[in-house]
């Protein structure tokens, strides 16, 4: 709950941002000179690649939410056990065990989104945002790809799947 909060404060943060951002740039346009004009319309243009940005992140995460009520639904939620340092971050070791365990899941069974959600969660508990960000991206368009009927058009292709998913410390 308190990540949801936080996402929805920084959200309207950025919002009040692009708007204060996008009067200037309007601003800059009325006062008519070449000069204010061209910075008027670049201003316009952080904004608009700001509001595309947090909309494609916030699709990202209600289709991962989506995917983690319906695993959890399920009984495939997979379970946070692990060891945990005494500053509260979770085990490295402990983390790389589960990342060798979901990896091998995912390699056994390629065309599972619960596998790759499973496998981006053992990304994140390894601290490895970036391919953990990745592997939920295939569980979604894999999900998506498996729905009898999907409510929405396909916002683009889906990422390639890798022939073996890489370990989180790159090895």
């Amino acid at each position: 709950m308190r990540a949801k909060i936080t996402y929805f404060i920084t959200a309207a943060v950025l919002v009040f941002y692009f708007v204060l951002v996008g009067s200037r740039g309007l601003m800059l346009i009325r006062h008519g000179t070449l000069l204010t004009v061209t910075f008027g319309v670049a201003v316009l243009i952080l904004p608009v690649i700001g509001v595309w940005f947090l909309w494609k992140n916030t699709q990202f995460v209600r289709r991962a939410n989506a995917l983690a009520a319906e695993l959890h639904a399920e009984g495939g939620l997979p379970v946070d056990d692990l060891a945990r340092t005494p500053s509260g971050r979770i085990d490295r070791n402990a983390a790389d065990a589960v990342f060798t365990q979901r990896r091998e899941e995912t390699e056994d069974a390629p065309d599972d989104w619960r596998a790759w959600f499973r496998l981006a969660v053992a990304y994140q508990d390894a601290r490895d945002t970036p391919r953990a960000r990745k592997a939920m991206q295939r569980a979604i368009a894999l999900h998506r790809s498996s729905s009898p009927a999907p409510s929405s058009p396909p916002s683009g292709p889906a990422p390639s799947s890798p022939a073996a998913p890489s370990s989180p410390s790159g090895v």
